[in-house]
């Protein structure tokens, strides 16, 4: 009698969950911010959704299937969570050819370059965004201001985000309680009345996703919990320091693309560590580099780049952070 042993690429989660049943999870974890997304900018988050979500289906389909020419795999529902992914992460006015090429970039060279699923080193859709906002940054940081579901796609009256005042308002000699005064109120960003890529902008509605992962054990709490926690601590001390020089840890919280990309980019099963120290470890170098590259670098926003920078990490973590073995001697004294 033969045994036939099966290997397949990470991830690998030892349970009755499949990559389809998660990745369904994922999607359901993202219509909150889905529907608050498209209450705040209308037709725009509509149109750019679908575009990005049908576009990755496409291109993934027509290179595994011409180009691999292997099994076609659109339906474990991968290629739709980086679709989402790709939306929230840019402004809700941009052009549709701009979207179709971000969509290409995250599958045809992020993903499946490496193979596909399970073996991509960099989150698809975070290395979408970047190669857009590098590419086109006029379009991709023309921000539509959330004035409901009327909202033009086209036309929209666009203004900056709160990180953006905050950038150029320090930076040409303003004080922080002066630049606040510009600013939504931190009730109103957390729900939702800011600028800012689509996906990003209701932290109410981010929570209630990441609240859904925990419970359904999608995910666990020490990515989210170790950047949201070094980045509060990290700007709370520069706060302490000098609070007209820099913003408090809330406002850093609650805007750009922190909660987003704590809940739904670092968490990524095929980017992220797979056991908890290295999570942690993982978790805090993220929190610590976004807030360098927000307060001391060209850019406002710094999370994307953070995570593509410690995704880079994660095969070394791997290595070198790993649990006991099973049966190995535990030395006392």
């Amino acid at each position: 009698m033969s045994i036939t042993l099966d290997v397949s690429p990470s991830p690998h989660l030892f349970g009755k969950d499949t990559t389809r049943k998660l990745m369904i999870g994922v999607i359901i974890a993202l219509l909150p911010s889905l529907v608050t997304s498209i209450y705040y900018f209308g037709l725009g988050a509509i149109i750019v959704t679908l575009t990005a979500v049908v576009s990755c289906l496409l291109f993934e389909f027509v290179i595994q299937k011409y180009i691999i020419r292997g099994a076609v795999t659109i339906t474990d529902g991968s290629a739709i969570v980086t679709g989402l992914l790709l939306a929230f992460n840019v402004p809700s006015n941009l052009p549709v050819i701009v979207i179709i090429i971000g969509s290409l970039v995250s599958i045809g060279i992020a993903k499946m370059t490496f193979g596909g699923l399970g073996n991509n080193p960099f989150n698809p859709a975070l290395v979408g965004r970047v190669f857009l906002l590098i590419s086109f940054p006029v379009q991709m940081t023309s921000w539509p201001v959330p004035t409901g579901f009327a909202t033009s796609y086209a036309d929209a009256v666009t203004g900056a985000t709160p990180l953006g005042i905050l950038k150029e308002g320090l930076k040409n000699g303003e004080s922080v309680s002066q630049l606040m005064e510009q600013i939504p109120s931190h009730m109103q960003m957390f729900y939702g009345r800011m600028g800012g890529s689509m996906g990003e902008v209701a932290a109410a509605a981010l929570l209630i996703g990441l609240i859904y992962m925990l419970v359904s054990k999608i995910i666990t709490w020490h990515i989210p919990v170790s950047i949201i926690g070094s980045i509060a601590v990290f700007t709370a001390i520069l706060w302490l320091i000098n609070p007209e020089k820099n913003a408090d840890p809330l406002f850093h919280i609650l805007t750009g693309g922190v909660l987003l990309g704590a809940i739904f980019m670092a968490t990524d099963y095929v980017t992220s560590p797979m056991v908890p120290k290295a999570m942690i470890i993982y978790g805090i170098g993220i929190g610590i580099l976004t807030v360098v590259i927000r307060v001391y670098g060209a850019y406002p926003e710094g999370v994307s780049f953070a995570i593509l920078i410690m995704n880079a990490f994660v095969p070394l973590m791997n290595s070198y952070i790993k649990p006991k073995r099973f049966g190995e001697e535990v030395k006392n004294g």
